[in-house]
């Protein structure tokens, strides 16, 4: 799993091409799905937990293709990765 983080331009927009383009994009580096959470905080913040290992994830981060699909939605900056702070049992 991967925990990411973004600010986009407009929420509808953004989820519009994420669950297209995007979403065969990611599917071309192996994701198996993603679920998409809207930060209370702040508006044009979006979290996304993605079912998707790290060497999938540096994959498509490193697709020279990316970019574009991510102008596209809206981005205002690079998704960021959260750090691991730690690993609990249930």
């Amino acid at each position: 799993m991967i925990l990411a983080t973004t600010k986009v331009e407009d929420f509808d927009r953004f989820m519009k091409v994420f669950s297209t383009k995007g979403a065969e994009k990611r599917k071309q580096h192996g994701c198996k799905g993603c679920t998409v959470f809207r930060d209370p905080a702040e508006a044009d913040r979006v979290w996304a937990v993605f079912d998707w290992d790290e060497k999938g994830w540096q994959s498509f981060v490193s697709d020279p293709e990316v970019p574009a699909v991510m102008k596209d939605a809206g981005h205002k900056m690079k998704p960021q990765v959260a750090p691991l702070g730690g690993r609990c049992v249930a």
